[in-house]
């Protein structure tokens, strides 16, 4: 669909707040992608450019008393460091792992840099331990494993699976007809690791064909959700759930049946509810059902990871082209992740004390502020094999939100290992 800029202003126009105008139009429209297509050769189009209410249904915390009351007093804050120097570099190389989809591949798509490589994440006051392979498939022996979300979860499962794969190489056991949900078994250790496509988390209904290219606007069940993974939720040990992009398309949003609202949706008569109306919705919903389960496992919730578009957007010539971690306040989260970041810490505040008192491990897993410094890490133009060749005719466009493999995201499985071993 083309961006019809016209109604995207009016749009922003009834805000009235010059900063999310110019916020909105130059940084959050390219975010809007069609993370759903994990062969496709194009990058990820968007659907029709969205409306971003300033503040709806407001948390009674602002972000900065969030992240104090997550981080409890005398516990270290994975999340507060910086990128030093790591001359050993990764743990496996795009050649020693086969679970590395093409488009993360950037070693083989031609990027002729390699210092991305080379770096680890630093907290403030306490050292992080590098991910052990061997002793985390000993900590799982006889325990099942589910990432649920989106493709930076599945970014994510592949990182692991990579590191992992240096031990035992696992069994592919499962997948479905397009790919999205897998399963792998390191049959040693009879430990499982599944991916489970579910990028709102809750009941939608999907009007996109193959390329992406949308028929009608989503229509997202908030009160429901997804079965897919609430079914098999009793019989995993481990959960790591990520959500939020998705919530930028255009929706059409249900409760009980009916119709409450939606987010951009010109061509109906409804109200404008919100991408920070839904999200919290689901998310509240998502927690409740953690906490009424009673599960015994250990449950993760994951903040979304920004981009580092610069220079533009990714459909207006944005680009990644940086070599090296940024520096603190280098850059900033833009009005999209602002607005998801505050909806999470916020439940997320509340419902770990819930959790608490009914005996749940509930725990976040915040890599959102390491990895606003690594502008580097992404696939930029070598998204596609060898971008620059000569013969190459097709229109170069910078991928500025998945990751790189190896690169920074492998540091995640750093905090997630450092949070199991610490409880």
């Amino acid at each position: 669909m083309k961006l019809n800029l016209k109604t995207w202003w009016y749009f922003l126009g009834k805000n009235n707040q010059f900063v999310v105008k110019l916020g909105v139009l130059f940084l959050l429209v390219g975010l809007a992608f069609r993370l759903n297509s994990s062969r496709s050769n194009q990058f990820p189009d968007i659907t029709e450019p969205p409306f971003l209410e300033t503040s709806q249904a407001q948390g009674s915390l602002s972000v900065p008393g969030i992240i104090e009351q997550i981080h409890h007093e005398g516990s270290c804050n994975l999340t507060v460091g910086n990128w030093i120097r790591n001359p050993e570099g990764p743990l496996y190389t795009n050649e020693s792992c086969q679970f590395i989809e093409s488009h993360q591949n950037c070693m083989k798509n031609g990027r002729p840099d390699t210092d991305y490589l080379y770096w680890r994440w630093k907290p403030k006051d306490c050292e992080l331990p590098q991910f052990d392979a061997k002793k985390f498939l000993e900590m799982m022996r006889n325990k099942a494993w589910a990432l649920i979300g989106d493709s930076i979860s599945r970014n994510h499962v592949q990182s692991l699976l990579c590191i992992l794969s240096k031990v035992e190489e696992p069994l592919h056991v499962y997948h479905d007809a397009d790919y999205k949900n897998r399963r792998w078994l390191f049959s040693s250790y009879n430990f499982t690791l599944s991916l489970m496509w579910s990028p709102f988390l809750a009941e939608a209904k999907i009007f996109e064909d193959y390329n992406g290219v949308s028929s009608s606007e989503i229509e997202l069940q908030l009160d429901k959700l997804d079965s897919h993974w609430t079914s098999v939720y009793n019989n995993l040990d481990y959960i790591i759930f990520s959500s939020g992009k998705w919530f930028v398309k255009s929706a059409v949003y249900y409760e009980k049946e009916t119709i409450l609202g939606c987010h951009y949706c010109p061509r109906r008569n409804l109200t404008e509810l919100g991408i920070g109306f839904a999200y919290r919705k689901v998310i509240s919903n998502v927690f409740d059902f953690v906490i009424k389960s009673k599960h015994k496992g250990m449950i993760f919730y994951r903040n979304p990871t920004p981009d580092h578009f610069e220079n533009g957007e990714w459909f207006s010539g944005g680009t990644c082209q940086r070599t090296k971690p940024a520096e603190e306040g280098e850059f900033q989260y833009n009005v999209l992740n602002s607005l998801l970041r505050e909806v999470e810490l916020d439940e997320f505040a509340k419902a770990e004390i819930r959790a608490s008192e009914a005996g749940v491990k509930l725990k976040l897993l915040d890599v959102t502020p390491l990895s606003l410094l690594r502008p580097d890490g992404h696939p930029g133009p070598y998204r596609h094999f060898h971008p620059f060749a000569k013969d190459n005719k097709e229109k170069i466009i910078n991928d500025c939100l998945h990751w790189c493999l190896p690169g920074p995201i492998d540091s995640w499985n750093d905090m997630l290992m450092e949070m199991i071993v610490k409880g």
